[in-house]
């Protein structure tokens, strides 16, 4: 698969709902749901972590995260589906925006909003 496209897995993911009729639970708002519950579940594995601990998770612990990560994308691909939203054409999109409102050489090393400088 190309980096630069996700379209194979969408498809995938399209026949696996497909095949077991869950398309029909599959709109717009309860997959935004669903992501956010995989997001939360992602926070649980950081949650009583130090900054340095979270950088240096365990096998089993990068392994289950990686699971939750995979569950976040997989809704956040067929939400995307459902809205005919092209991941990666927004993702370029967003990027481009962010360096108008981020430019480096003002917001080097600095975490604040936007609106903040």
């Amino acid at each position: 698969m190309s980096p630069d496209n996700l379209e194979p897995l969408r498809q995938r993911l399209a026949e696996f709902a497909a095949n077991r009729d869950w398309d029909q639970f599959h709109s717009p708002k309860n997959l935004a749901m669903a992501l956010i519950g995989e997001a939360a579940e992602i926070i649980e594995h950081f949650q009583w972590c130090t900054e340095k601990d979270s950088r240096q998770l365990s096998a089993a612990k990068l392994q289950a995260v990686g699971h939750e990560l995979a569950d976040v994308l997989i809704y956040l691909i067929r939400l995307a589906d459902k809205l005919n939203i092209d991941l990666i054409s927004a993702a370029y999109t967003k990027i481009q925006l962010n360096e108008v409102r981020y430019p480096a050489d003002k917001v080097k090393g600095d975490a604040r909003r936007a609106e903040e400088y």
